[in-house]
């Protein structure tokens, strides 16, 4: 299965989603997309951001303030509702 590492540690909200969000695109279905951010918003943002795209949040941790997520690509991706 397909995996892509992003890099969006120092980027604040939106960036880290938005940079996300473009990886995914480039992802079949069931690809993992592995996300490291510093934001202390990401954590909420990105289980929305799963939750309106049909993405899984398969992973969300954090550890010497460096939030980890991996997020496994859904089926649909309906546009983000702002």
């Amino acid at each position: 299965m397909a995996n892509h590492h992003l890099d969006a540690k120092g980027l604040v909200c939106p960036l880290p989603v938005l940079r996300a969000r473009k990886a995914l695109k480039a992802l079949p279905v069931g690809g993992h997309l592995h996300v490291e951010t510093t934001d202390a918003a990401s954590p909420a943002d990105f289980a929305a951001f799963c939750s309106a795209t049909g993405s899984r949040l398969l992973v969300s941790e954090m550890a010497n303030g460096v939030f980890r997520f991996i997020i496994e690509k859904g089926r649909t991706d309906p546009p983000l509702k702002s």
